[in-house]
Parts: structure tokens; C-alpha cells; sequence
């Protein structure tokens, strides 16, 4: 049964694409158990649930500010308990972090640790750009030296051959694929870039 944690270099990288992407490729529910910035009244469960009519659980938590799970919680006058973020169990799952590896769930926790304590394999999503060797890289220390069973890399964006190379080469991480950019976002065109860039044995 396809379980993945997906988390990124960054923020704002293409990773709630990705995720809807994955759910639409491999018929996986969708669970963001922390969601932050909902004061426009926009989320990644919506967003996920347009792209790819998946299944969405309800995050654990949600806040307005959008911040790291930690500080958007003390903003709104409220305690995160990470031990009420279980992932939903008995289905295909594709579980998104907030933000980058190292964001901090509490003062004391970091999105990383988290996964590890799920056990699920974790996707990486990275850009293609400029400054995504040393990002990937160090995100990719992070994952294994906090014992995350890092599955693979998925690029977001331009054909970079020689930069998706080169992280490949260092991390010995295995490539999925890379999902460009794509000039018209819609259910349709997702899954079939998803289709035509990923193979989804990589996911079963």
C-alpha cells in the first residue's frame, strides 16, 4: 500500500502540486496534518482536492498566520501536541509537510523528526534552479541523519540535467522524475504530466 510523506527544500517550491499530482497518479488520500496561512481563506487541502479530486483527511491543525507550524500556533493562543499528528492508517496515503526538512512543528520538534517517528518513506521535492544543489544536498543530510527513509527526489520546473545530475551523484538518492512547470494547472494537465514524467510502479 502507496504510503509517502512529501516534504521540499523549501517553501513555495511546487510541492502541494506535486502532491496533488502523486494522488492523482496513484489514487492516494491526501492528509496535511498542519496547515498554516488560511486567513485568505485558501489551503493546500483545497487546492490538492481541485487538482486531483482525492480524498482529503482534515488537518490536525489549522492557522491563520502564514508562518511555521510553531509560531503560527503561539500567534493564535494555542499548544500543537505533536502526538495528535497519526497519520490516518489503512489507506494509500500521501502525507505533506509544512514548509522545508528542518521547519519547526514546536519549539522542541522539527518537521524531519516527525516524519521519522511515522516511519513512512519520504519523496523530496526540489527545484531545478539555481542554489538547488546545496539546498538538496543539505536536505537530504537533514532526512538521513534524523533516520528518514528518504524514497526518492521529485524536481519542480526546467530541464536541468547537469543540476539534477549532480545532487544524484553526491546524495546517491534515487530520481523519480521532474514535473515542469506547466502553463495551464488543471486536473487534466497534472495528471498527465505526471503520467508522462513519473512511473507510478516507482510509487506502488
Amino acid at each position: 500500500m502507496a504510503r509517502f510523506v512529501i516534504t521540499g527544500t523549501g517553501t513555495e517550491i511546487g510541492k502541494t502540486v506535486f502532491a496533488a499530482g502523486l494522488c492523482a497518479l496513484t489514487g492516494g488520500d491526501y492528509w496535511k496534518p498542519v496547515q498554516t496561512g488560511t486567513e485568505d481563506g485558501t489551503s493546500d487541502s483545497k487546492t490538492v482536492l481541485h487538482l486531483s479530486g482525492a480524498r482529503v483527511h482534515p488537518p490536525i491543525y489549522q492557522f491563520p498566520q502564514p508562518l511555521s507550524p510553531h509560531r503560527a500556533a503561539e500567534l493564535a493562543g494555542e499548544t500543537l501536541d505533536p502526538a495528535k499528528l497519526v497519520p490516518p492508517t489503512d489507506v494509500p496515503l500521501v502525507a505533506e509537510g509544512a514548509g522545508g526538512v528542518l521547519v519547526p512543528i514546536t519549539r522542541d520538534l522539527l518537521s524531519a523528526d516527525l516524519f521519522a517517528r511515522w516511519g513512512m518513506p519520504v519523496v523530496l521535492v526540489c527545484t531545478t534552479g539555481l542554489g538547488t544543489i546545496s539546498h538538496s544536498l543539505t536536505a537530504i543530510e537533514a532526512l538521513r541523519g534524523r533516520g528518514c527513509a528518504l524514497h526518492g527526489l521529485a524536481f519542480v520546473g526546467a530541464d536541468n540535467p547537469d543540476n539534477i545530475a549532480t545532487i544524484a551523484a553526491f546524495s546517491g538518492a534515487r530520481v523519480l522524475g521532474r514535473l515542469p512547470r506547466l502553463p495551464r494547472l488543471d486536473r487534466a494537465s497534472l495528471l498527465a504530466a505526471m503520467t508522462e514524467h513519473f512511473d507510478v510502479e516507482d510509487f506502488a
